[in-house]
């Protein structure tokens, strides 16, 4: 496992605050690997739209109320004075803002007096590492804040349709621009998935052909990926309930869309379990194929042993010490001027008659055997 492995394990599975036990409620205080904030907004109606880099909060306040809606994007969450005064600009609960920064959170959905709070996981696979970041949502009336722990998200498609009024997004409230970047979240989850299948594929190959050492840690790596991704998107599925059954901030419309990216996520468990078990085949295959594997080396020794054992049995007669001059019994063979050719020649032809028959039983092509095999598990 890699130190960057490791370092995601520790995020994801461990309850990491970045304030003192018995701290009060609300509390914030930047985790040490807090990136730096940066702060994007886009404000936009039928017919107007504008996106600038915000320096100030205080800038904000011109857009609302004059906008359909307003989306500030909070990228990095190392300045919590910057995320203080969003939260007192758009009436965030403390408790709320507090969720936001420890970035331990499980997907969830509260509602608050003036806004629904909501946060999910994103999923990203750079190389062979693979990475979860939290992603918190807040809906008002007219307006969506998102806060994401680093910088880079999945949400550049949803800025398309909104910079070039496709789809729904212009014509839709701040419930359905919700809806959009809680679906590319959930959407960004099949890429990496579908990368994993591949990965079991090649793995699958070389378990078959020839097995080696290293093939068990990638097996297992990809496995304890799967449960970091699993414990990830499993309670975004109550999530997504909750959001298309009991909030009173979520229309009608935009609820049939959300049961759909519901049916996602419960594809992507059906997808996760799939891959896990497939994981768990390999394992076995592995153990199999190394039983294979011995099995084949252990039937080429017998064969090579089986082949010299009749040799052996020639070369110690013809080596008895039998004396031919006082018996014509003893060993005449000794005597005969082709003696030493014959018992030669007689020991090739057993050793050939023993490899043909061994050949025709089929029991010296062990890759065909092996090409066999793999043809008849592919079918």
């Amino acid at each position: 496992m890699t130190r960057k492995s490791k370092e995601l394990r520790k995020h994801i599975l461990r309850t990491r605050r970045g304030t003192k036990p018995g701290a009060s409620p609300g509390t914030l205080a930047a985790l040490p690997e807090a990136h730096p904030t940066q702060v994007h907004l886009i404000a936009y109606g039928v017919e107007n739209l504008v996106e600038r880099e915000i320096t100030q909060i205080g800038q904000i306040k011109e857009f609302l109320g004059k906008y359909a809606n307003v989306w500030v994007h909070v990228s990095g969450l190392e300045n919590i004075d910057t995320i203080t005064q969003l939260g007192t600009l758009f009436s965030l609960h403390p408790l709320a803002l507090e969720d936001v920064i420890h970035v331990h959170q499980r997907p969830k959905v509260d509602e608050y007096e003036n806004n629904l709070f909501i946060t999910t996981r994103m999923v990203t696979k750079n190389e062979e590492e693979l990475g979860l970041e939290q992603v918190s949502l807040f809906l008002g009336e007219d307006y969506v804040l998102s806060f994401q722990e680093g910088a880079g998200d999945g949400f550049e498609p949803v800025r398309e349709r909104i910079r070039k009024g496709r789809g729904r997004t212009r014509l839709s409230k701040s419930d359905y621009l919700a809806y959009a970047l809680l679906d590319a979240v959930v959407d960004g989850y099949f890429p990496v998935l579908e990368e994993y299948s591949d990965r079991l594929d090649d793995i699958e190959d070389e378990v078959i052909l020839s097995p080696h050492r290293n093939m068990v840690t990638r097996i297992h790596s990809i496995k304890r990926d799967m449960f970091l991704i699993r414990r990830a998107i499993w309670p975004q599925r109550d999530a997504l309930n909750i959001l298309t059954k009991e909030t009173r901030r979520v229309t009608d419309d935009t609820r049939v869309y959300l049961r759909d990216c519901h049916d996602h996520v419960a594809q992507i468990l059906d997808i996760l379990e799939s891959l896990r078990e497939r994981s768990t085949g390999l394992t076995d295959l592995y153990l199999s194929s190394l039983s294979n594997k011995m099995n084949e080396v252990m039937k080429v020794l017998t064969i090579i042993a089986t082949i010299f054992m009749p040799l052996g049995v020639i070369a110690g007669v013809y080596g008895m010490n039998f004396n031919p001059e006082k018996s014509p019994w003893n060993m005449p063979e000794l005597t005969w001027y082709f003696g030493y050719p014959f018992a030669l020649t007689l020991m090739a032809l057993v050793a050939g008659g023993f490899f043909i028959y061994f050949y025709r039983k089929g029991w010296l092509n062990s890759r065909e055997a092996i090409k066999k095999t793999k043809q008849n598990t592919d079918l």
